[in-house]
C-alpha cells in the first residue's frame, strides 16, 4: 500500500544525508543513513564494485565532489516499511555522472539504507 506523503518527505530527508556526504566529501552523514551491513553494487570506470558500503565511504572521503556537482533526489516508492530512492548526480569528482538507487527500510521508526546500486553514465567512463 502506498504510504502517506509525510513518509515520502521523511525518506527524501534521509536520502539527503547521502547527497550531503557526496557533496561535502565527508562520509559522516551517509554513515547515519546506511546500516552497518549495507551493500554496494556498481561499475566504476569499468571495474565492478561490490560488497561492503565501506567502499562507498572511502570513495566519498578521498574524492571531493567538485564545484560543479549537482544532485537530485527522487523518491520512487514508499510502501510502509520499504522505500526506493533514485539520486541523480552530475559532476562528481569534476567528471562523473551517476544514477544511484537506494533501498531503504524503516527500522526502529527510522529510514535506513540497506543497499546502494549505481550506474556510471557511459560518457563519463575513464578508459
Amino acid at each position: 500500500m502506498r504510504d502517506k506523503i509525510k513518509e515520502y518527505e521523511a525518506v527524501a530527508e534521509a536520502a539527503g544525508k547521502f547527497v550531503k556526504s557526496v557533496a561535502e566529501g565527508n562520509s559522516m552523514y551517509a554513515k547515519e543513513l546506511f546500516t552497518d551491513d549495507a551493500v554496494l553494487f556498481g561499475i566504476l570506470d569499468g571495474t565492478l564494485e561490490h560488497g561492503s558500503i565501506e567502499q562507498f565511504y572511502q570513495n566519498v572521503d578521498t574524492v571531493g565532489a567538485g564545484d560543479g556537482f549537482k544532485a537530485r533526489v527522487d523518491v520512487l516508492a514508499v510502501e510502509e516499511t520499504v522505500a526506493v530512492v533514485r539520486v541523480l548526480e552530475e559532476g562528481w569528482g569534476g567528471r562523473i555522472d551517476f544514477t544511484d538507487y537506494l533501498l531503504l527500510l524503516k527500522l526502529g521508526g527510522e529510514w535506513r539504507c540497506v543497499a546502494k546500486a549505481y550506474n556510471q553514465n557511459s560518457d563519463t567512463i575513464r578508459k
